[in-house]
């Protein structure tokens, strides 16, 4: 399990010996049953998740009562309600295991203590922020805003390959912002 954990971090920067050690020290593995959260909306969060095995989503709850699902978490992704654990707030959002679900976790504020004390690990950090909260996420607001539900689903099926069978139509459905129906019409089409 830990291998694939730092196979997938040291490719945003690479890790010295003594920098992986102290991390590996605040690192313990968890399963979350099916519909088990790791964090709940309103809960002040405290540990990130890396997914060995099995599937998050990260949604909130409308006030007309709809679930809409911001994003997923499958193997290899990291999960966690970033905004909340950097401002120490309650979360806006969920995340629930779609699937029994191991993940590796750690504390996060223990983690950023790492990144004071380990430049090759602040590095990775800052490294991990620009890629998933600028470079990702600013073609994704912009998707969302004028593509259309087509080429939303072409993009959902090109970044995410085998979730189109692990997830119901509905989960589908919410993260591209559109209704089951919807989704139908664009299968069909294709």
């Amino acid at each position: 399990m830990m291998t694939d954990f730092w196979d997938k971090v040291t490719k945003y920067h690479p890790l010295s010996a003594e920098s992986r050690q102290a991390w590996g020290e605040i690192i313990s593995s968890r399963t979350y049953r099916r519909n088990e959260t790791l964090v709940a909306e309103g809960q002040v969060p405290r540990q990130v998740a890396f997914v060995v095995k099995g599937l998050f989503s990260q949604y909130y709850t409308a006030p007309n009562g709809d679930i809409v699902i911001k994003r997923f978490f499958p193997e290899t992704y990291l999960a966690a309600s970033v905004s909340a654990l950097l401002t120490q707030s309650p979360s806006q959002f969920t995340i629930r295991a779609l699937e029994n679900t191991t993940v590796l976790e750690y504390n996060f504020h223990e983690f950023k203590k790492l990144t004071t004390l380990y430049p090759d690990v602040a590095a990775l950090y800052i490294r991990y922020l620009e890629i998933h909260w600028v470079l990702e996420k600013e073609p994704q607001e912009i998707s969302l805003r004028y593509d259309t539900a087509k080429s939303r689903y072409m993009a959902f099926i090109q970044q995410f390959p085998t979730l189109q069978n692990r997830l119901k139509q509905h989960e589908i459905a919410s993260y591209l912002g559109i209704t089951p129906t919807q989704l139908s019409r664009i299968r069909a089409e294709l």
